[in-house]
């Protein structure tokens, strides 16, 4: 049986068809909402795509904002692929539709969990195989070499979180982008901002965090490269929790740092988990 943040992993990825490809000698013009997509996109689809991303390495796609050149990219593109549940905001503005920022809105981080990013693949894989059908025999081989590696990277993280001592497994991260990882894994994630970076949090959510990190004794506060710092700075100044560290939550690095693709993101912050949980 599905779990609930399973079943909206299941839902989460869309691919919206622009255009049918026109030759099969042509590379597939498709376009990532946001980095860690394309990364998928890019292990499956191979040589036989061409792969765009709007929101780049260390990008924020809940508050990003289109450009005009971003308008060219997506006209186009044979296929644009998004993450969907609420996390490209600008999407659901630029539709005109209502969404709150509390911390009760669908968790859009399905990716978090390896076993969720495996349906990504299989989403991708399909869409990629009904928009160019020439290319079915390169999408299914890519793919199942992908999937095998994921598989292998369940494994290696669920070998290092048991290595973990049960109750030190519980953190402090800027915003709740790591309910999958929590619900996979069994680490505890607590954040003074709900799932979107979009609302700033309240002194109200702040203090009840402070509390809470007194109380439980969070081992300690982590940073992420998609938000701003200070705030997890300051509930660390003011708990005495130790900062472990960088989390990748919603975007990779660039070709600088240490989260280029999706594995070595998971795999970044396996580490950054263990060294200040573990010590």
């Amino acid at each position: 049986m599905l779990t609930r943040r399973q079943a909206l992993a299941a839902t989460a990825l869309a691919a919206l068809f622009v255009a049918p490809c026109a030759r099969a000698q042509d590379r597939l013009k498709v376009i990532a909402s946001f980095s860690i997509l394309g990364d998928f996109m890019k292990n499956v689809g191979g040589d036989r795509v061409e792969v765009a991303t709007l929101v780049g390495p260390n990008g924020n796609a809940h508050v990003y904002a289109p450009s005009p050149s971003d308008a060219k990219k997506v006209a186009d593109a044979k296929l644009v692929f998004v993450n969907g549940l609420g996390f490209e905001g600008w999407l659901e503005r630029a539709g005109g539709h209502d969404h709150d920022h509390d911390h009760g809105r669908a968790d859009p981080h399905a990716w978090q969990s390896v076993a969720n990013a495996k349906i990504y693949v299989a989403n991708i894989r399909d869409a990629l195989v009904a928009a160019d059908p020439a290319g079915k025999d390169v999408y299914l081989a890519n793919a199942a070499a992908y999937l095998a590696k994921l598989d292998a990277l369940e494994r290696e993280v669920r070998e290092m979180i048991a290595k973990i001592p049960a109750d030190r497994r519980r953190v402090i991260t800027s915003h709740s982008a790591f309910g999958y990882f929590q619900d996979a894994y069994g680490v505890s994630f607590t954040a003074p901002q709900g799932v979107s970076t979009e609302a700033e949090a309240s002194a109200k959510d702040v203090a009840a965090i402070i509390a809470q990190i007194k109380k439980q004794k969070a081992a300690a506060v982590f940073l992420e490269n998609v938000t701003d710092p200070r705030l997890v700075e300051q509930i660390a100044r003011e708990t005495g929790a130790k900062v472990g560290g960088t989390l990748y939550s919603d975007a990779l690095t660039d070709d600088k740092g240490d989260a280029t693709t999706y594995i070595d993101l998971i795999r970044h912050n396996l580490r950054q988990l263990a060294s200040a949980l573990v010590s």
